[in-house]
C-alpha cells in the first residue's frame, strides 16, 4: 500500500486486515502501551478545513508509537493557490516521512499523491472520508464482529462520509441502505464503484427515500450532519428538507433490538440525531470517534512497513 486516498483502492483482504491490526493495535495500547513502531518518523498534516479529531487521532496515533506530527495550517501551505501542489509535495518528501491532507477538493489530494515520494493519506475530501470508513468498520465488527450480511443504514444528507461507509460495506459483504432526500443522492461514480464491489462481495445496495423504510432491520443507523463545511450558504434551505430524515427514538425503535447508532461527529443535537438517542443505550458515537485513532495506527503502521 503506496498511499491510502480510497477504500476503493483496497481489496476486501487488505480492508480486513487494516482492521485486524486496527483491533489488535487497540488492545496492545490499553495493556502496555504500543512499542514505538514509528520511531523516528514524521507525519506532516495539511489542514485546509479544521478538525478536532483527525487532528488529535493522527497526532497521538504518532505519539503513542513513537514518532512525531507537524500540524501545517492553510495559511502556510495554500494548496494550489501560494503554491503549485506538485512542489509542494516534493518539497515535504524531502522533510517528513508521510503525509495527511485534509482537503475541500479530492483533486488536491489525489494531486499531492501524484507528486509525493513518501506515503499520503487522505484526512476527508469533499468526495470521501476513508479513514473515517476505517474507524466506522472497527466499531462495527467490535460490536458484531465478521459476520457478512449485516445491516448498515444511513439516514440523511449522502455526503463524503456516506461514500465511505458505502464502500466499506460492500467490501466486508454488509449489506447497505441509504435514505436520503431528492436532490441530496449520493455522487454518481462512487455509486458506481459500490455496485462493482457488491458484485464480487455478495453485499446489498438499496436506496429509498423513506427513512422508516431504510431502517427495518438494520443493525447499524448512521447519520451525519445536514450541513457539511463549505455548504454554510445552504443551511436555511436544508434544515427544512432534512427534518424527516432525523435520527430519534422512533426511528431507532423500528431497526433490529441491537441496532448501534453512529454518526462521525460533530453533531448539530436535536437536528440530525436527538439528545436521548445521541446518549442512550444504543449509541456508538464516543466509542467510534475514539477509534479513529487505533484504525490510524493500523493505516499508518501499514505504509510505514511496520507492527
Amino acid at each position: 500500500m503506496k498511499h491510502f486516498l480510497a477504500i476503493s483502492d483496497l481489496s476486501s483482504g487488505e480492508v480486513q486486515d487494516l482492521l485486524d491490526l486496527a483491533i489488535k493495535l487497540k488492545q496492545e495500547y490499553f495493556k502496555k502501551g504500543n512499542p514505538p513502531y514509528f520511531k523516528g518518523k514524521v507525519l506532516g498534516m495539511i489542514f485546509q478545513k479544521p478538525s478536532l479529531r483527525t487532528r488529535v487521532s493522527f497526532d497521538m496515533a504518532m505519539r503513542h508509537c513513537g514518532g512525531d506530527a507537524l500540524y501545517l495550517s492553510p495559511n502556510e501551505i495554500g494548496l494550489g493557490k501560494r503554491e503549485a501542489i506538485g512542489d509542494i509535495a516534493r518539497v515535504l518528501a524531502g522533510y517528513v516521512h508521510a503525509l495527511m491532507a485534509r482537503v475541500f477538493d479530492h483533486a488536491h489530494v489525489l494531486e499531492l499523491a501524484k507528486w509525493s515520494e513518501i506515503p499520503v493519506v487522505n484526512g476527508l475530501s469533499d468526495y470521501n472520508h476513508p479513514c473515517q470508513g476505517m474507524a466506522d468498520a472497527m466499531t462495527i465488527q467490535e460490536k458484531f464482529g465478521k459476520a457478512k450480511g449485516l445491516n448498515v443504514s444511513y439516514v440523511g444528507d449522502a455526503n463524503n462520509v456516506a461514500v465511505s461507509l458505502m464502500h466499506i460495506s460492500a467490501k466486508l459483504g454488509w449489506n447497505f441502505t441509504i435514505a436520503n432526500p431528492e436532490g441530496y443522492d449520493l455522487n454518481a461514480k462512487a455509486v458506481g464503484v459500490a455496485k462493482d464491489i457488491s458484485e464480487e462481495t455478495g453485499s446489498k445496495l438499496t436506496f429509498l427515500r423513506d427513512p422508516h423504510e431504510a431502517v427495518r432491520g438494520a443493525h447499524v443507523i448512521y447519520t451525519d450532519t445536514w450541513t457539511s463545511m463549505g455548504q454554510e450558504e445552504e443551511t436555511a434551505k436544508r434544515e427544512k428538507v432534512f427534518p424527516p430524515y432525523q435520527v430519534n427514538a422512533k426511528l431507532v425503535g423500528e431497526a433490529d433490538k441491537d441496532v448501534i447508532v453512529m454518526h462521525c461527529l460533530p453533531a448539530h443535537r436535536n437536528h440530525e440525531l436527538t439528545d436521548d438517542v445521541a446518549d442512550g443505550p444504543h449509541s456508538a458515537i464516543f466509542p467510534q470517534a475514539h477509534n479513529r485513532l487505533h484504525a490510524q495506527k493500523a493505516i499508518l503502521a501499514r505504509l510505514f512497513g511496520v507492527g
